[in-house]
């Protein structure tokens, strides 16, 4: 059995902590240089280009990610560890394959997030529907998209959910059409009703009058007739198209009331007959 005299141990130790010393002056030499200066600069100029951030943070994160594994792998060749990690390859092959199979779901998460950032179906800021939720995209990262609910709830969304998930983006065009529906009374007249509908969109300022608002019949309802308004708003991503609908919405109320034209609610109407007995005499008109 082979014994390893001190002055050798020491010697061993001795070199590994001198390699050791230059991978992490080397590793510090090369990375924060990148970490502070290059990588800050860099998002400076692609603000300054008016670069997207759905594009512009994670290529930041790229950056980053890139420099650290370039400082790591100077730092292991300059300081000589590579001949001590030659040793463990079988070990690190062995790891790197349970690895592979323990995060088969990060990894498709992530390769999922490059093709949200390349082929974006939607931005940070945008508006989206998925599945049955919808929210204003506040994130996307390398395995998940964070978004902010309507409800002030933040939803943390894995990116290959939403890569096979239908996605509605209503504020992606330069324009959004808006649908409203209004019940007026079957005594009521359509045509009436129709124009004061148009009125009103063309008094709101921020209802487009090109393309002009649209009056339709959607349909006979149990207690009215269904009067379908499209009208369509410019810059839906900065516009507040809740707002705009409430406020056409209250307008026609309004102007319903003045005019007189009902806008009824379901109602049913019972029919029959109630027969009524008096205590130990039979009812009127029956022989029991």
């Amino acid at each position: 059995m082979l014994q390893t005299s001190p002055d050798a141990l020491l010697s061993q130790l001795a070199g590994l902590a001198a390699d050791a010393g230059v991978f992490a002056v080397s590793l510090l030499v090369i990375y924060l240089p990148a970490r502070l200066v290059v990588v800050p600069l860099a998002a400076r100029l692609l603000d300054a280009a008016n670069v997207d951030e759905t594009f512009r943070l994670p290529f930041e994160k790229v950056l980053h990610a890139s420099f650290a594994l370039f400082a790591l792998f100077v730092a292991i060749t300059l300081s000589g560890l590579a001949t001590f990690l030659t040793a463990t390859e079988a070990i690190t092959a062995a790891a790197t394959i349970a690895l592979g199979f323990a995060a088969q779901d990060v990894l498709g998460n992530f390769v999922s997030g490059v093709f949200i950032v390349l082929d974006p179906k939607f931005n940070i800021g945008d508006w989206i529907q998925w599945d049955d939720r919808e929210g204003i995209v506040e994130d996307i990262s390398f395995r998940v998209t964070r978004v902010h609910t309507f409800d002030n709830e933040l939803v943390t969304v894995p990116n290959a959910k939403l890569t096979d998930s239908t996605i509605i983006n209503p504020v992606a065009k330069e324009r959004l059409r808006v649908k409203v529906d209004f019940g007026i009374g079957y005594e009521d007249g359509v045509d009436r009703a129709r124009e004061l509908l148009l009125e009103e969109a063309r008094r709101h300022p921020e209802i487009l009058d090109r393309p002009g608002a649209t009056v339709r019949i959607h349909r006979l309802g149990d207690s009215a007739v269904v009067l379908r308004v499209r009208f369509w708003i410019a810059n839906p991503a900065r516009l507040d198209f809740v707002r705009v609908r409430s406020e056409y919405t209250q307008a026609v109320k309004e102007r319903f009331d003045a005019e007189g034209i009902e806008m009824p609610y379901p109602y049913r109407q019972l029919t029959g007959e109630i027969e009524t007995r008096t205590a130990g005499r039979p009812a009127a008109g029956r022989d029991d």
